[in-house]
């Protein structure tokens, strides 16, 4: 990489990627160096933990290591995709932690809370039953996006880069897909019937 007359520091986010990839050891400590920063920030700032964000820091590092050779400058900049993989990552991660069980007493009380009368049980199950009925109505790559978007709070140029399609046709699945869900839900109207 020296060849190129400058230092590492110096050279394009692209060439220590290409570096990267051609697995130049100084060149991987040039560019996490470059990126370690903004890797570690995007992490924080989803788990909210030292621990955790550096685990994922590091996960995003190998990751990028792996896969340098499906980076598309056309799609982003180096720092952009880098910061999607720490996204995805950092909410993954998240997502095991909130996984664990529940002690039943505390979710009894959490559910007497939130739905502390029949009457509101009745439509919490109801509007949840016509959510989960509209979303199957969808076409399997509009609720996929519409998932993503929604449940996930992914970007559409992250739903893009995860469905492997243009940012257009992601933004285009979320769009139509949450028309489609407007018009199912619509009051008066019931779900799954026309």
């Amino acid at each position: 990489m020296h060849r190129m007359g400058l230092p590492l520091e110096r050279l394009p986010d692209d060439a220590l990627l290409a570096g990267l990839m051609a697995g130049d050891p100084e060149v991987a400590v040039a560019f996490v160096r470059r990126f370690q920063r903004r890797v570690f920030g995007v992490a924080i700032a989803v788990v909210g933990d030292v621990q955790l964000a550096e685990d994922v820091a590091q996960q995003t590092f190998e990751r990028a290591c792996r896969h340098a050779q499906v980076y598309d400058s056309r799609r982003g900049s180096v720092p952009t995709w880098l910061s999607a993989i720490a996204h995805n990552l950092a909410i993954d991660m998240v997502r095991a932690r909130h996984s664990t069980p529940v002690d039943p007493e505390d979710l009894i009380a959490l559910l007497e809370a939130v739905t502390d009368t029949p009457e509101r049980r009745a439509i919490a199950d109801e509007e949840s039953a016509q959510l989960r009925s509209a979303v199957a109505e969808l076409p399997r790559e509009q609720a996929r996006a519409l998932v993503m978007a929604g449940i996930y709070g992914m970007t559409a140029r992250q739903v893009a880069e995860t469905e492997g399609v243009p940012v257009g046709t992601a933004k285009t699945r979320i769009r139509t897909a949450m028309g489609k869900l407007r018009t199912a839900l619509a009051p008066g109207r019931e779900v799954g019937h026309g």
